[in-house]
């Protein structure tokens, strides 16, 4: 008959008292749960917003990549002017090398030589006055 009597310390608790627990712990998990996840997104949000931060504005960022595209397309223009101006010389080279026209022609208009009968007229230069250094008239 041991077995019969029911003893104070090993009674069971109510079944309203176990589902108001299970309740305020689902309800506690809950609540962490969403905080954790408030959390979480609070500090994405904040390196986000770093990181396009840095993107923008750091020393490598937008503007320096912009700048360095405008630097390029400047260096890419002069790179043409240049080969553009190295074909000309070449090609002038190549006349002076082979046809007696050009070299005729270089001969006269740089040391001056005539043909005979050819009288050249040199006019003197202006002479280069700088705006800055004359005084304006009273």
């Amino acid at each position: 008959m041991r077995n019969a009597v029911a003893r104070p310390s090993q009674q069971q608790t109510p079944p309203a008292t176990e589902e108001l627990t299970g309740g305020i712990a689902q309800q506690a998990a809950a609540l962490l749960f969403r905080s954790q996840r408030r959390v979480a997104t609070i500090v994405l949000v904040a390196l986000s917003l770093l990181i396009v931060y840095f993107v923008v504005f750091d020393k490598d960022g937008l503007a320096a990549y912009e700048q360095k595209k405008h630097q390029a397309h400047v260096l890419q223009q002069q790179i043409q002017a240049l080969q553009q101006q190295n074909q000309q010389l070449a090609l002038h080279n190549q006349r002076l090398k082979n046809d007696p026209d050009t070299i005729e022609n270089e001969a006269r208009q740089q040391l001056h030589y005539t043909r005979p009968g050819e009288v050249i007229y040199t006019l003197p230069q202006a002479p280069h006055t700088d705006a800055a250094t004359q005084k304006p008239a009273k």
